[in-house]
């Protein structure tokens, strides 16, 4: 349960004005603590400084508020500059006179002659030698704070923008990606109940804990190894029943940890393109071997197919389908400088070979 001084921070950061007069209050401490030894009391000097709050407040709005954003942002440096001397001379005017005609007639006991407006207008040195630093030293460190906090937010609102815009890019792929299972599927499925197989009904189940997993597992950014690798297995099972004995298929994995974490859909793609260049061509027996290793959070992954003898020896077609587009465009979005792939291809074979740090 929060303690009061946590839920008035809390509240101090949700309400724009509370956080305004935090910082005034605290400023207004120190300053007081700071400065009692120049005066006869510290009741004094908090008077003092209780006055100079008000040039201090209205020349850093002047300055964070109205200078800033409509000339300083705008890039208007010159009249950024004008408007920015003005009201120093004007601020530091006004912290004199309030000095000078409500603190001293507070506390100066014996009859003096005050200065008027005029000596104090008109009194450039006293006025930038003596009050500016007094008025604009809070300013600074006011228009400083501002500064920061707009950097953060900027920054916290950018990320907001990026997440969203990875996850709006993933689903838009992920939504590429679903058609292309469902639709080799069902085709494996229509062959076999042509062949009246026995089989349909394995084909089934295991295309519905595909679509249940695609639907509803991997919606968010990340899946165990585990989940990822039962849904290979089972593309994989539903192309063993389609190719049969016609297919050479070697699936290798080895997980140190099956609860290891990776985006859902990377390899799904690579896999099912090396089905659809490979084994979906004119080869006798076609050849593919899958390789997945997983130890302390690095991904290894290797697949191998071979090609049909009439594929053109360029892998232009296969480098422009969706699958290795999804997968290059997902690597950049999930793991930026966190992989590397390397694609091999001879007159004979594809190869492709993936490494992540998970």
């Amino acid at each position: 349960m929060n303690n009061p001084f946590t839920q008035f921070i809390n509240k101090m950061f949700q309400k724009r004005w509370l956080r305004h007069v935090t910082f005034w209050i605290v400023l207004l401490i120190c300053y007081t603590v700071a400065m009692k030894d120049g005066y006869d009391s510290i009741y004094e000097s908090f008077n003092r400084n209780v006055i100079l709050l008000v040039p201090q407040i209205i020349a850093s709005y002047y300055l964070v508020y109205f200078l800033n954003p409509r000339f300083l942002y705008k890039k208007k440096y010159v009249l950024f500059g004008v408007l920015f001397f003005i009201g120093t001379y004007v601020f530091s005017v006004l912290a004199r006179v309030l000095v000078i005609h409500v603190v001293e007639e507070l506390y100066r006991e014996q009859p003096f002659k005050q200065e008027s407006f005029f000596e104090i207008a008109t009194d450039l040195k006293r006025l930038y030698k003596d009050f500016f630093y007094k008025v604009y030293l809070p300013v600074f460190l006011f228009a400083s704070v501002k500064l920061i906090k707009e950097r953060f937010e900027e920054k916290s609102r950018l990320e907001v923008l990026q997440k969203e815009k990875v996850i709006a890019e993933l689903n838009f792929m992920k939504a590429q990606i679903h058609p292309h299972f469902l639709f080799n599927t069902l085709n494996n499925l229509y062959v076999l109940t042509l062949q009246k197989s026995d089989e349909a009904s394995d084909v089934v189940l295991k295309l519905s804990e595909m679509l249940d997993y695609m639907l509803y597992k991997c919606n968010g950014m990340s899946v165990t190894v585990a989940e990822e690798i039962q849904l290979i297995q089972n593309y994989i099972d539903l192309e063993r029943l389609r190719y049969g004995n016609r297919l050479d298929l070697v699936f290798n994995k080895s997980i140190d940890d099956p609860q290891t974490q990776i985006a859902p859909l990377i390899l799904v793609s690579l896999i099912e393109n090396a089905f659809k260049h490979g084994a979906s061509g004119t080869v006798t027996i076609p050849e593919i071997r899958i390789d997945i290793t997983v130890k302390n959070k690095q991904l290894l992954f290797s697949i191998f197919n071979t090609k049909p003898t009439h594929v053109q020896k360029d892998f232009t077609n296969f480098k422009k389908g969706i699958g290795l587009v999804n997968t290059n465009s997902q690597l950049q979005l999930l793991y930026p400088n966190k992989h590397r792939m390397e694609v091999i291809e001879d007159e004979t074979s594809y190869h492709v070979k993936l490494q992540i740090n998970l």
